[in-house]
């Protein structure tokens, strides 16, 4: 805190509302979702207009300080924060607006998932968004956007036609398949706090729907032979799955619930037809639960289950592969038990195919998409004494799911990834690192783990 404290800085220039250490609002307006995340930042400005976030980079050029992008403020290493840099707050910019005669909508870049749920779903259309409600679109979107829509709609940047956004000159680009084509494409995965801040952005509208299935899966008291089995079942069950049903699912240990097994997701469909997808795992012990409902009904059964903050830390990596029963037996192992403090620790699956792999691996910058599914592992604890040695616990398991995997999911973003470009973008770093060389040329928009 001192740091911040000693800057002597004027903040004239800059528009919207600006948070300073010395403001009351100061404490919360500096909090990430992942309350395990304390950084300090000189300033945090809510942009209400295009003119305050331009009026916001040419302030942070000006004075040599670092910026950040934030809009839900749920990265999960924090990077929309800092230390000693400007917050680029764009929450507030929430307008959303269909165009029926060219089946888009256009959402400032503030949307959050329910704002955009509640939007569409009042009229009929889902959307292949996130899964807890206060998760910008935008960062959602610009990292790939795994959602349970995925494998019947895509990922959230397969929907993604155009954006506009403030470049390191604070000038405004537009940006579609005739305009900066290729911002275009690095934005469809790889866009999340690099090249610019994203004002707006425009999605193809799917289709509507009258109705979806909600599928909950679950096996209490689950021990390590149940959850081998479940893991063997699950690759197996993915091979010629029904694209019309995106899942995950986790193999937790829970301090206050114990070992068990909780899975949910979509399917576009009927509950009976549901029921014959997911027979195989009833026929392991899982019990079922499937209602049909709409899709507006569903996503907020979904969101309501989400807390306001929590600490810890996690990581999510791409799977190619079906796995042996020893190395399914070693990867259940890994969560037997908890680090000291942890009050719930979890392996978790989640189901990619369907739509996700009919684009190629170069036609957007999300480039794992022969991939199975998304493998990840997290520990949360409560009590800060403890941080310290549930890092250390995740970071040691890490090393194997490393081994067995092929690379990592940016919107599981993990700080002590080696080679963090090439795991989060496999084949297409050269050319990202190009298109930020052409868009960002001084490096404005940094952070640890930005594309250099």
């Amino acid at each position: 805190m001192n740091l911040v404290i000693k800057m002597k800085l004027s903040f004239r220039g800059l528009t919207g509302e600006v948070v300073t250490p010395g403001d009351q609002k100061y404490e919360e307006a500096r909090q990430e979702w992942n309350r395990a995340v304390q950084k300090f930042p000189v300033a945090i400005v809510y942009c209400n207009s295009v003119t305050d976030i331009q009026n916001a980079v040419r302030w942070a050029r000006c004075n040599h300080i670092g910026i950040r992008i934030r809009s839900g403020g749920h990265h999960y290493q924090g990077y929309s924060v800092g230390n000693g840099i400007l917050v680029v707050d764009v929450g507030s910019r929430k307008q959303i607006e269909i165009d029926p005669e060219n089946g888009t909508v256009s959402m400032q870049s503030g949307i959050k998932n329910r704002d955009v749920y509640n939007y569409l779903g009042a009229r009929g259309y889902p959307f292949p968004g996130g899964t807890c409600p206060t998760v910008g679109v935008a960062g959602y979107t610009l990292g790939g956007g795994w959602g349970y829509s995925g494998r019947y709609l895509g990922l959230g940047c397969d929907s993604l036609s155009a954006l506009e956004m403030v470049d390191y000159q604070g000038k405004l680009l537009r940006s579609d398949r005739s305009r900066n084509s290729d911002l275009l494409w690095a934005c469809r995965g790889a866009g999340g706090g690099n090249f610019g801040i994203v004002t707006s952005m425009t999605f193809q509208l799917p289709s509507k729907v009258a109705q979806v299935t909600l599928v909950e899966l679950e096996y209490s008291d689950a021990s390590p032979s149940t959850m081998a089995c479940f893991l063997d079942l699950w690759q197996k069950w993915l091979v010629g799955l029904d694209p019309g049903i995106t899942i995950n699912a986790s193999l937790y240990n829970s301090a206050q619930d114990g070992m068990g097994i909780y899975g949910k997701g979509l399917f576009y469909g009927s509950a009976a037809e549901a029921a014959r997808i997911l027979k195989p795992f009833e026929q392991n012990g899982a019990t079922i639960g499937l209602e049909e409902m709409t899709f507006r009904e569903a996503m907020q059964k979904i969101q309501d289950a989400y807390p306001d903050s929590e600490k810890f830390q996690s990581t999510g990596r791409f799977v190619n592969r079906n796995y042996s029963l020893k190395e399914i037996k070693t990867i259940v192992g890994l969560i037997r038990q908890r680090a000291e403090g942890s009050v719930y620790t979890a392996v978790s699956v989640y189901a990619l195919g369907g739509k996700i792999a009919e684009v190629g691996p170069r036609d957007t910058a999300f480039y794992y998409r022969n991939s199975a599914y998304i493998m990840g592992i997290q520990s949360v604890w409560e009590d800060d004494r403890y941080a310290s040695v549930n890092r250390c616990w995740l970071y040691e398991r890490f090393q194997y799911l490393r081994r067995i995997t092929a690379g990592s999911y940016v919107n599981f973003p993990y700080n002590c990834l080696a080679n963090y470009e090439e795991e989060y973008y496999g084949g297409n770093v050269c050319r990202l690192r190009q298109i930020a060389g052409k868009y960002d040329p001084l490096n404005v928009f940094s952070f640890p783990q930005a594309i250099r």
